[in-house]
């Protein structure tokens, strides 16, 4: 019996460790396609097609509005956050084309952002924040009774919603300190070195989300939604 239970307990936590794996992908998979990607794409046609820079800019960036379209497509539902990123890459792709403007073309990229960041805070705000939409499929891995459990705690738990607006508010922060610092370097600095630059700055910011709002955030709601489902007695507090 006991070997049947121990066998049983590492099961479950191969599955778990199986399943935050999965996760960390999922979520590191739109930095790939957004941030690196592009970068790879921009000097292969840069230096290996002979493109002009603007060029190479305008070609690189189609990618990440192409995922936008395509997570739109594939979930069959209008997400808000994915519609704000979709429609800032469009409007910036349209005026940087008009203008042939390179270094407004970089600092697209960055406004871009900026207005995401700015749109979450306003979120936050306004108590419907936007990452939510991101944040909850992290929490509960799709498991029914996790996702009653979410149901429950944002109805009746002021630590869980406090917890969920500063998911928000941090990855706003964040993206809005991000999108000063690319567009300061995208009118300061040489084309070729925000390219890579900008990308970098990019992944710093990511990562100090992930950090600081796991901390803040997604470990306590973890605990929170796992206590919940289990039957246990959160704290409202």
């Amino acid at each position: 019996m006991r070997t049947v239970t121990r066998t049983a307990d590492t099961f479950g936590a191969r599955t778990a460790a199986a399943d935050r794996r999965r996760a960390v992908v999922q979520s590191l998979a739109p930095l790939v396609v957004d941030a690196l990607l592009p970068m790879a794409a921009y000097y292969a046609l840069r230096e290996g097609f002979g493109m002009s820079t603007f060029a190479a800019l305008a070609w690189s960036s189609v990618l990440p509005a192409l995922r936008t379209v395509w997570s739109i497509v594939r979930d069959r539902r209008l997400n808000g956050l994915a519609a704000l990123i979709l429609t800032v890459n469009v409007l910036g792709l349209l005026l940087t084309t008009v203008t042939g403007d390179v270094r407004l073309m970089l600092a697209k990229e960055s406004a871009g952002s900026g207005v995401v960041g700015v749109v979450v805070l306003a979120s936050v705000l306004a108590g419907r924040p936007l990452m939510t939409a991101g944040l909850r499929p992290w929490v509960t891995r799709g498991d029914a009774a996790k996702n009653a459990a979410w149901d429950r705690l944002v109805a009746g738990t002021a630590r869980f919603r406090r917890a969920e607006l500063a998911f928000s508010a941090v990855w706003g922060a964040s993206l809005l300190a991000e999108s000063v610092v690319r567009v300061v370097g995208a009118y300061t600095l040489p084309a070729d070195t925000m390219v890579w630059l900008g990308s970098v700055i990019m992944g710093v910011a990511v990562v100090a989300a992930i950090v600081v709002s796991g901390g803040m955030a997604v470990d306590p709601m973890e605990k929170m939604v796992a206590a919940e489902a289990a039957g246990g007695e959160p704290s409202s507090v």
